[in-house]
């Protein structure tokens, strides 16, 4: 099980043949009490607050656990353990460990290894033999999930520098190959998620997921999810948006708007330009869905934080982004990403498509392989001994290279010869 901070999701494996039995997730009940892990922290510190964390969370967990027994077919008694994997805030508020010290010094973990427990002891709604095994965590803000998608994805046991890059509200960034390892995580907001966006929602039914525009009308023509009326914006929809508009000129590089485009389509509102996407007869909510210049530039922070997060890492350990030899991507986000379109943007780093790898959730496929075999289990010991976490906000120049990203696609075009090469001249 993958507790995530906002979705988590279960699947049952058959011991025997490694099959998925069954499968299944849900809305973290936690958001309720914030949307982020520093918001559910501060709840956490307040009265009962940390019960009520771990009740809720329980609560969605057992919900999956049931959905899933039910969708298999399978007795509840034939269930032997649980492998769960989490970030280092989700970890704790499941265990009802105090997560105070995360967010204010000392800035720790309570642990980072946590001995097999009775799942029944935890509240889970299993049968008293079933233990429940915790991934161990690094950080504070790197924790078992990434650990698992380390483990998940191989990059542990492979000669290649390797870049992994969990895409998600907190990004995490680890390098190395089978000798070393390195890691950090960085704050990129909301936006891939929607949040921070005008008409941002989550990827759901009527978000905006792709764009194309015509370019001397500058009409757009928009797909959604589901193919329906359109009601808001998902994060790949705004990652498609931003990099075509740039690509042919109708956005800068600061994600300013041309100022003499020859559309109806850009306008401005409140001293802020921004474009229409669909106009209000068009859509579920009798709004203009538009996309704003504050978005873009929400957006733009957003993949700053990530980029410069892995150029930092990557200097830190006396490499450039020219050392690298595979990206793995992973998180749900990962998955829908149009990776050509990710690097126009400078979310990724520019790089032939063949050395990029998709996991999907590699947390969970983590806590698969080491259910299916102890000789994973083994490696995850050493794994986390030989990981060196950096903290970006102690590390100087950290600041520096965000500032340099804070720009489509980055201040220094030398990181993106083949963009720079196809980059049309300005429309308007």
């Amino acid at each position: 099980m993958d507790i995530g901070t906002t979705t988590i999701y279960g699947q049952l494996i058959d011991l025997g043949s490694g099959a998925a039995l069954g499968e299944h997730g849900d809305f973290n009940a936690q958001i309720s009490y914030g949307e982020d892990v520093i918001s559910r922290i501060v709840f956490a510190e307040k009265g009962d607050g940390l019960q009520k964390l771990h009740e809720v969370v329980l609560g969605t967990m057992n919900k999956i656990i049931h959905e899933i027994i039910k969708q298999s077919g399978v007795d509840r008694s034939d269930i032997s353990s649980i492998t769960l994997a989490g970030n280092t805030t989700m970890t704790q508020l499941f265990l009802k460990v105090n997560t105070s010290y995360l967010r204010r010094g000392p800035y720790v973990p309570a642990s980072i290894l946590y001995p097999p427990i009775r799942a029944a002891e935890l509240g889970l709604d299993l049968e008293d033999h079933v233990d429940a095994l915790m991934y161990p965590i690094i950080s504070s803000y790197v924790g078992g999930d990434i650990v698992a998608g380390v483990m998940g994805s191989g990059m542990y046991r492979t000669k290649k520098t390797t870049l992994f890059i969990d895409i998600g509200t907190n990004a995490e960034i680890v390098i190395g190959n089978r000798d070393w390892l390195a890691c950090a995580a960085c704050s990129a907001g909301p936006a891939f998620e929607g949040g921070g966006v005008k008409f941002g929602m989550r990827a759901a039914r009527g978000a905006i997921e792709d764009f194309l525009l015509e370019p001397e009308t500058l009409e757009p023509m928009i797909i959604t999810i589901g193919n329906v009326r359109p009601k808001g914006i998902c994060g790949s929809g705004l990652i498609n948006m931003v990099s075509l508009m740039f690509e042919m000129g109708v956005i800068d590089g600061r994600g300013k708007f041309g100022r003499n485009c020859d559309t109806p389509r850009i306008r401005e509102n409140d001293g802020v330009l921004e474009y229409v996407l669909a106009w209000a007869d068009e859509t579920q909510i009798d709004r203009d869905i538009v996309l704003t210049e504050n978005d873009i530039e929400n957006l733009i922070r957003a993949k700053g934080a990530i980029f410069s997060g892995c150029l930092t890492l990557l200097e830190e350990v006396g490499l450039t982004i020219h050392d690298v030899e595979q990206v793995i991507l992973a998180g749900g986000f990962g998955s829908f990403v149009d990776l050509a379109k990710a690097i126009t943007i400078g979310l990724l780093p520019e790089m032939e498509p063949e050395k990029m790898i998709y996991v999907g959730n590699g947390s969970l496929m983590g806590c698969k392989m080491s259910s299916l075999s102890n000789h994973i289990r083994r490696d995850i010991a050493a794994v986390i001994k030989r990981m060196t976490n950096f903290e970006l906000s102690e590390t100087p120049s950290y600041m520096n290279h965000y500032m340099a990203a804070l720009f489509l696609p980055h201040t220094d075009m030398k990181l993106f010869p083949r963009l720079s090469q196809r980059k049309k001249e300005p429309l308007c």
